[in-house]
């Protein structure tokens, strides 16, 4: 059966969004113009894939029929979905699929689906459990959420870029569960910090020692990922200290809603914040060792 190929915009050309677009162009689909809020690495991605930087995010789905948005926050989800300004989304909404991946509040995608449903749009939230690598490699871990029909349109988009893609329901659904993997990843990498800078104030071998934590009650995947990191202190980022403070956020405010109260949410969440506000919340969330290791801050 031939594939079937997409006509695309890229809104938000950071690591993970110029990653995804660098995979979709060599899956064959159509890279048509990217934009980002930082102009030079709107310039620097399309000249390497050969399209054009728009200079609004309203230019990258002129041409597009599918537009992939990977932004910050939600200010900045509800800016380049605009009801009200010339350069938005939506001054080009008809008949587009807008595929939106970043971690969000479960609200705004609501929001943001009845916005476009208004201009003749179709939304889906395409929430991503994965870091740069599987960007890159086209090994995603993706829940949706949205109307199935639209999750069946994106489908095929969709398996160019994850190993595994869930649908998980109607709009907001997926980023209540994305939120809810964040928040328990944050917690897991916050005592692991402290127990490797616990061992280290001790004099342990923090090698064998991570050793014995991979072969016991103390194994995570967090150990994995980030042990080796906060022994070295390698902190390049793949998911930054400021993402986890925000997402560990919306975690909360989803508890605060529903009348719950998370204590050990609520420490991580105190933790990424204080990396933040030292300065550090761009270094990955393996610099929350920064704080538990001693002579380091």
């Amino acid at each position: 059966m031939e594939k079937t190929a997409f006509r695309i915009g890229m809104v938000g050309v950071g690591r993970m969004g110029a990653n995804m677009a660098r995979r979709l162009k060599e899956q064959g689909h159509t890279v048509v113009s990217v934009h980002d809020i930082d102009p030079e690495k709107s310039r620097s991605l399309a000249a390497e894939l050969g399209c054009s930087a728009a200079e609004t995010p309203a230019e990258t789905a002129k041409e597009a029929d599918t537009v992939m948005t990977a932004v910050t926050d939600d200010a900045a989800m509800r800016d380049i979905f605009s009801e009200s300004e010339q350069g938005s989304l939506l001054q080009f909404g008809e008949g587009r699929l807008f595929i939106n991946c970043a971690t969000l509040s479960p609200g705004i995608h609501v929001e943001i689906e009845q916005r476009a449903r208004k201009r003749g749009a179709q939304t889906l939230e395409a929430c991503m459990a994965s870091s740069i690598p599987q960007a890159r490699e086209g090994t995603l871990y993706l829940m949706c959420g949205g109307e199935q029909h639209v999750f069946e349109r994106a489908r095929p988009l969709l398996e160019s870029l994850g190993r595994s893609i869930r649908y998980v329901g109607k709009a907001g659904e997926a980023a209540k569960v994305k939120a809810l993997v964040n928040m328990v990843m944050n917690i897991n990498t916050a005592p692991l910090a402290e127990g490797l800078g616990l061992g280290a104030a001790l004099g342990l071998d923090l090698t064998l020692l991570r050793e014995v934590f991979s072969q016991t009650g103390a194994a995570s995947r967090v150990l994995e990922t980030d042990g080796a990191d906060m022994q070295k202190r390698d902190h390049e980022c793949y998911f930054s200290a400021e993402h986890a403070a925000k997402d560990s956020g919306i975690a909360l405010q989803l508890a605060e809603d529903q009348g719950l109260r998370l204590p050990l949410a609520k420490a991580t969440d105190a933790q990424y914040r204080r990396l933040v506000d030292i300065g550090k919340g761009g270094l990955d969330k393996s610099a929350v060792s920064e704080l538990t290791f001693q002579g380091r801050i």
